[in-house]
């Protein structure tokens, strides 16, 4: 039987349908041996992070405002030293990093297809638009979803933006990610539902505290997706 007080359900892309993390991880690896002769490895990691939460509000979330990041931490820890070639090297790790092949994670693609026979699903991840657009071409997961939404951040504004221009009533909404901050906290604030399944690991700047999670008694959490099918049937 279908959960029939749900109709949509949208799923967060990167590390909810498909590896993410792992990538930025293995590349911010890359970016620190190449600047280990200046300064330590946790000088270098935590530098690097505050450029990027820093550099948000010009340059997004993704692969080239990350970039970005790591080349002007680059310029301020080597105190203006490095050599073009060591920039290139930087471009050429962003690089990489956007050819790498799309790894779905495990029981994705067989529950989605269980839940297409009765849900509307589609897809609200956040990013650079290009980017995300050739991962989800790349997924071999474009004919199960109904439609597919980049926004620049995930507030409860944008997701209401996503609801409205897609006809979605809030109240027979679903959305499921890895995110608590950016997939699970602002679609509860808005009012509809959402499901959180945690990745092996999270981005400093995307945790939450527990005293904020107090909050939200609301929360509901499986462990993998494939979870998801008979907890729409037993929460209908």
């Amino acid at each position: 039987m279908i959960n029939k007080t749900v109709s949509t359900i949208a799923f967060d892309a990167d590390d909810t349908l498909w590896r993410n993390e792992d990538i930025f991880i293995h590349a911010q690896d890359e970016f620190i041996k190449l600047l280990l002769a200046y300064h330590d490895e946790n000088f270098i990691r935590s530098h690097l992070n505050g450029v990027q939460v820093k550099n948000l509000k010009h340059f997004g979330y993704g692969v080239k405002g990350f970039t970005l990041s790591m080349i002007e931490t680059a310029i301020e820890l080597t105190e203006g030293r490095i050599v073009g070639s060591e920039v290139h090297q930087i471009i050429e790790l962003a690089r990489r990093m956007l050819a790498t092949p799309i790894e779905l994670l495990d029981n994705v693609k067989t529950t989605l297809k269980m839940l297409k026979k009765d849900y509307r699903l589609i897809v609200i991840t956040k990013g650079d638009l290009l980017d995300q657009e050739s991962k989800f071409t790349r997924s071999g997961l474009v004919g199960l979803f109904d439609a597919f939404e980049v926004v620049s951040d995930k507030t409860t504004e944008s997701y209401n933006q996503v609801l409205t221009r897609n006809g979605i009533d809030k109240s027979s909404f679903l959305m499921v990610g890895n995110s608590l901050k950016s997939d699970i906290l602002p679609v509860l604030d808005l009012g509809a539902q959402a499901i959180h399944i945690p990745y092996h690991s999270t981005w400093e700047h995307e945790e939450v505290e527990n005293k904020v999670l107090e909050n939200y008694p609301q929360l509901q959490t499986l462990s993998d997706i494939q979870e998801l099918p008979s907890w729409l049937t037993k929460s209908k």
